[in-house]
């Protein structure tokens, strides 16, 4: 009754009224030794080891008023409920759904403070973060609304990134992940503040080369945007 979450709220109610709950004499009883079923319903049946102070008849109060529109029933056994889901079952989709959505939020606390750190013109950190969000009108985005556009192939530019550092690795399809695995790289000093402008220089380069391509009729080369990258990241250090 005391220490487990079974009301409405949040809280179990010995964390809800902590005074009641050292007072009373049924601290380890369940709910079914706690009452009985009458003609009229479910009665309460509360001990208490002393007479409660004036100051603890307000939470008496309303203590009873959060237990008295509770159901009790009398035939019906005991069943755990899966908050994490509608149904109230458990299942191992809405187990990762949760655990997902927790990640999610946690690392896009991290790449929000990391990002908002970097002291460049602001039109950068500003595209990065709708990037990093999906509020673009990226390839996806638009096949969603029947357009297509032209495939850029922008890979080979960060295997050839990553290989100045000597470090090979897989990259994420997400730009979130691909954003975190990119500042977690451990660079101290000037190339540090470097590797990190890079990832903005080229992913800005690579989205106005894209509009270039899209609006203009530009053809991709590799080898300029790989200049622009490293002319804007000059010009921000």
């Amino acid at each position: 009754f005391w220490e487990d979450k079974w009301s409405q709220h949040q809280q179990t109610l010995a964390e809800r009224y902590p005074r009641l709950y050292q007072i009373s004499s049924q601290q380890n009883q369940t709910i079914n030794k706690l009452g009985h079923h009458k003609d009229s319903g479910w009665e309460w049946q509360f001990t208490w080891r002393r007479s409660m102070f004036d100051n603890e008849i307000e939470a008496a109060i309303n203590f009873l008023r959060d237990i008295e529109d509770m159901i009790i029933q009398q035939h019906g056994s005991d069943e755990w409920v899966w908050l994490g889901d509608q149904s109230g079952n458990y299942s191992t989709c809405s187990a990762y759904k949760l655990i997902w959505e927790a990640t999610a939020t946690g690392q896009q606390e991290e790449w929000c403070m990391e990002l908002w750190k970097i002291k460049i013109p602001s039109k950068i950190p500003v595209f990065a973060w709708r990037l990093l969000k999906d509020r673009l009108p990226t390839k996806r985005n638009l096949h969603w609304r029947q357009l297509q556009i032209q495939d850029i192939k922008i890979q080979p530019i960060w295997w050839e990134s990553i290989s100045w550092l000597n470090i090979k690795s897989a990259f994420p399809l997400r730009p979130v992940q691909h954003f975190l695995q990119h500042i977690s790289i451990q660079i101290k000093g000037v190339r540090g503040k470097r590797w990190r402008y890079w990832w903005l220089a080229v992913t800005w380069a690579i989205w106005k080369f894209r509009n270039r391509m899209l609006f203009s009729n530009a053809e991709f080369d590799i080898n300029r945007l790989f200049d622009e990258a490293i002319f804007l990241t000059w010009t921000w250090l």
